[in-house]
């Protein structure tokens, strides 16, 4: 039963989340706001995350409120969508996207929190357990597009609302382990930020949360500008999603075939190219038979990502390290794809702008890498407990 609760979390979480995100970029266009007012709209989100999330979480393991911060963040969520189809203001729109995402930071990271502690010695499961979001997210994207296209936008935010309403419930099932007291060291925190490898590491995640972001807020407006309606686009999730699984099902053995740091070069090559597909379709069905090919390629990041950040990070840092991979691509990475995307859709169209995207991750990629090679080799520091 321990493993039922995670997997149905999970499933709601990303069902819930399907319903919904794909089509706020619709929703602001619907709402007559401009593409730098779109962008911000978009690109603003993952800094409030990327400060919420860890002030919200430590808030939670001092005061040992798990399951009462949990719900607080679940029900905030749930009213603030509740309200938002009925404003027209951007100012107020702006606030209530930055309330939202403050309620919403803290769930992810403690439901991992949750769910690591649940398995306890069988740890290795999580993958499994996460893919029942790629399942959540796969399986309800076609029914949220039919339900927008036929009924509007409106129900989109009604359907989250339910479905997180759920699981509000559901979140009552988890325990939380007790933290370890093992607090970071200063000199391997320097370790971590001023080493080279990490350096490159990071600079690399950065590219691959704007080819993540670039795709995940604009691809709908885009495809819009093709002609597809709402359904196709859920359509499009559903190829994407269903490609994720046995990445993330199989993810063990790509990382031990091409390295982590090998796997993640390969990931954001394919990330790149894959914008510049974008770029050169023309119809609906052709982004579909790119969005088959795509959706392998952010599992295959996030697999490579997370092993480097814990094969290499300092004696008892592998948490800070694989918060700094976080930071980096949903952080910093998405809040740049974001606010330059809406912008660049407005004045470019969408085939411009994934163009543009396409060159910076490839010219990036090759500079990065680049330079890399030049310097002179520099071994992983790690300091001494």
């Amino acid at each position: 039963m321990k493993k039922i609760w995670p997997f149905a979390y999970y499933f709601l979480y990303y069902a819930a989340f399907a319903s919904l995100l794909p089509f706020f970029v619709l929703f602001y266009q619907g709402l007559g706001f401009s593409g730098a007012q779109i962008g911000l709209l978009t690109g603003f989100p993952p800094l409030i995350t990327l400060a919420g999330a860890p002030f919200l979480t430590r808030l939670a393991d001092v005061t040992q409120r798990h399951k009462l911060i949990m719900s607080v963040g679940i029900t905030g969520a749930i009213i603030v969508v509740l309200v938002m189809p009925a404003l027209q203001s951007f100012l107020v729109v702006f606030l209530l996207v930055i309330v939202f995402n403050i309620f919403m930071s803290p769930l992810s990271p403690l439901a991992d929190s949750a769910i690591m502690s649940m398995l306890g010695e069988e740890r290795s499961m999580y993958g499994r357990i996460r893919l029942g979001g790629t399942i959540g997210w796969g399986l309800f994207a076609p029914i949220a597009g039919w339900m927008i296209d036929t009924y509007g936008l409106t129900i989109g935010f009604r359907t989250f609302a339910a479905i997180m309403f759920i699981n509000l419930f559901v979140s009552q099932k988890f325990t939380f382990g007790k933290p370890d007291g093992n607090g970071s060291n200063d000199s391997g925190i320097r370790a971590l930020l001023t080493n080279r490898h990490w350096i490159f590491f990071l600079l690399t995640a950065f590219l691959g949360g704007l080819g993540s972001m670039s795709a995940a807020a604009y691809l709908f407006p885009y495809m819009a500008q093709l002609g597809a309606n709402e359904t196709t686009m859920g359509i499009a999730i559903t190829i994407s999603t269903l490609s994720e699984l046995p990445v993330f099902f199989f993810g063990h053995h790509l990382v031990k075939r091409f390295t982590p740091r090998g796997l993640l070069l390969l990931a954001l090559v394919m990330l790149g190219i894959r914008s510049l597909l974008y770029a050169l379709v023309h119809t609906p069905s052709l982004v579909l038979l790119v969005q088959a090919f795509g959706g392998t390629l952010f599992p295959a990041m996030w697999l490579a990502g997370v092993s480097y950040a814990d094969e290499h990070a300092p004696p008892g840092l592998k948490s800070t390290a694989q918060g700094l991979f976080g930071a980096m691509t949903f952080g910093f990475g998405s809040a740049i794809g974001g606010l330059l995307g809406g912008p660049m859709l407005e004045s470019l169209g969408g085939r411009g702008m994934f163009m543009v995207f396409g060159i910076v991750i490839l010219v990036g990629l090759v500079l990065i890498e680049g330079i890399r090679r030049m310097l002179p080799k520099e071994k992983i520091v790690q300091p001494v407990p």
